[in-house]
This record gives structure tokens, sequence and C-alpha cells, in this order.
């Protein structure tokens, strides 16, 4: 079953992002409302909203705590399905929504993935139109892609979305960006951005950083893949970048570099232990089954397949250039532990 249903001539591309001189006023016109957050009190969260509101009125939405939250942040404890949302549009101006309240709890079921998921940011792009917010970015990620064993080095935003293949907690995942790819065509009002970083690493609590922070990992024998990473406050750059007036497009995010996940482990001191695949997979699934791992099964393709973004359009179009460095990135799992 394709996992990709817009087809490779509808989707966002870079002739896309050029927009009409109407549209550009309209944007710039509209800079004095707030920015909405959602998932605001998630790491990630809260480093764009500490950057942001020394400039802009931000709002955030969470059904979680906002712990240390700046005075002038204004924080809704609530979840994206409830009828509360709707008033939060109603009641601002809002020029801007940042979307980066997706789960990604490979314990959770599917229906509750789906709900939170799915029908949330379904809702969000519902109240976006009926209010007419300028601008829309979310963060979705290159694991849309998925690691396969027949990628080119690097993927451009054109490759088919092939993550939910091997590892189907991720379809909801895959859903909301080709969501997105589709309110882009429909609502050319709304400036829409889809960003899609590697590994985002530093006090993220992902499965990339979890990983780079045991001291005896798990690795493949015969595999050593290439690895991009991202330092978090580098996406927070993006997203920032991401709300210029004309920006709207799909824009692969990439780090300081690649290198192979044996360099990685050097660089970091860590002592792999390199295993056959069968062994792996026993064992992960063993563990994973008696809840001693925060790794699912399906994720050990990460560590045996490519799956690297070719970010040129993100350079050349939203001007994004990361600003740390292969040793910043890398040490920045340290952070937070």
């Amino acid at each position: 079953m394709s996992t990709n249903p817009v087809s490779k001539s509808q989707r966002p591309s870079a002739r896309a992002s050029r927009v009409s001189s109407g549209q550009l006023k309209r944007a710039a016109a509209s800079r004095d409302g707030a920015v909405l957050v959602t998932g605001i009190c998630g790491r990630l969260g809260r480093l764009v909203a500490r950057t942001l509101h020394r400039n802009d009125k931000v709002i955030g939405v969470d059904r979680r705590d906002f712990l240390g939250k700046p005075e002038d942040i204004e924080h809704y404890k609530v979840d994206l399905r409830r009828r509360k949302m709707r008033d939060i549009f109603r009641s601002n101006k809002i020029r801007a929504v940042i979307h980066l309240g997706v789960m990604h709890n490979p314990r959770a079921s599917d229906k509750e993935h789906h709900t939170f998921n799915v029908v949330a940011f379904q809702k969000l792009l519902e109240y976006i139109t009926h209010y007419q917010v300028p601008k829309l970015v979310l963060l979705s990620s290159a694991n849309v892609y998925g690691p396969q064993p027949d990628n080119p080095q690097f993927l451009s935003e054109e490759a088919p979305l092939l993550g939910a293949q091997s590892f189907s907690k991720i379809r909801d995942l895959v859903e909301v960006d080709m969501l997105a790819q589709s309110f882009f065509w429909r609502h050319m009002e709304t400036e829409t951005v889809i960003l899609r970083p590697c590994h985002i690493l530093g006090g993220v609590k992902n499965a990339a950083s979890n990983y780079l922070r045991l001291e005896r990992p798990l690795t493949l024998l015969g595999f050593d893949p290439m690895i991009q990473v991202i330092h978090e406050k580098d996406v927070t750059d993006a997203i920032v970048a991401a709300l210029k007036p004309g920006v709207r497009g799909i824009f692969n995010l990439r780090g300081p570099g690649e290198l192979p996940l044996s360099k990685v482990f050097e660089r970091l001191r860590r002592k792999p232990v390199p295993v056959p695949s069968f062994v792996a997979k026993t064992t992960l699934n063993r563990l994973w089954k008696y809840r001693l791992v925060s790794f699912p099964p399906p994720e050990i393709d990460h560590i045996r397949f490519l799956c690297m973004v070719d970010d040129s359009r993100a350079r050349q179009e939203l001007g994004f250039v990361p600003h740390r460095d292969m040793q910043q990135t890398l040490l920045s799992v340290e952070a937070d532990r």
C-alpha cells in the first residue's frame, strides 16, 4: 500500500515557494498578531518560546505544565481536540501557528496515536482556515522517509514517504505530514511550511539522543551507516526562520554533516557492543516486551540502513545554516542527563 498518495507533481516544490507580491503584502500586514505554539511544554517548544517571546506575543497550548514559564507567555493547559481551542483562536489574533504537539510514544496504542496526532491536527487545520491564520509551520521529521536498503545517498523533499512500511508506529506522523501537504495546495492563502530535520540531538528525550547516551550501545556486525544529526537549537533557528513572510514549502534540515556511526561513538567515547543482526533483533524484542528498553525493535533499521537528506533547498530559500559544529551537536546529548 502506498503511504504517499500526494503525487510528485502535486507536492509543494521550490517553484511553489515563490509567492506573488500581493501575498507578501498580506503576510507582512499580518505580523502584528500572536504566534501560537502547540506542544510548548516540550524541550523544543520551550526553546522556540524563549526565542520568540522577546519580540512576539506567544501563546502556548499543551496539556502539560509549563515549568519556568516567562511571565509574558500565555499558556493554555488544554488538549488540542477540546472545544477550548476554538475559543483561543476566536479571542486572539493569531498570525502564525507552530505545530510541535506531535506525540511519538511507541508504547501508546494505534488509536491513541491517531486521535492525538491526526484528529487533533485536522481540528487545528480547521481553525487555521476559519480564522484565516496567515502562516502554519509543521515540524515533521526526516524519519518519514524511512531507512531503506536502497535509499540514495541523499533524499530530496520529493522522495516517497516510506517510513511506515517497516515501522507502523509512525504511520500517523506520515499522515500528519501528508495532511499538511494537502492543506498547502487547498489553502494557498496560508503560507504552509513543513520542516523535516534529521536526528535531533540535545536535551530532547527522543530515540536518537537516548541511544547516544548509552555507555555500551548495541551495534550491528557488518553495518556502519552514515548518520546525520542536528542540534536542537539549530532546529529552533530553522523554525523561527520559517516564520518569515513569503516562505512556504517543504524543507529538509541537515546539521553539520555526516559521520559513520562508529566515528560518532569514538567522538562520544562510547564502547559499542557489535552483535549479529538476528541476535540484536531477538534481544531487543525481549527487552522491549518486558519494558527494559525504550527502543522498539523496528527502529534498529536506523543503525542498519541510510536515511540522509539533502538540505540544499533550506539553505537557498530559507537561508538556513546550522551554527553548531559536529562536536557541539554530538556532545549536546550530555545536556540534562
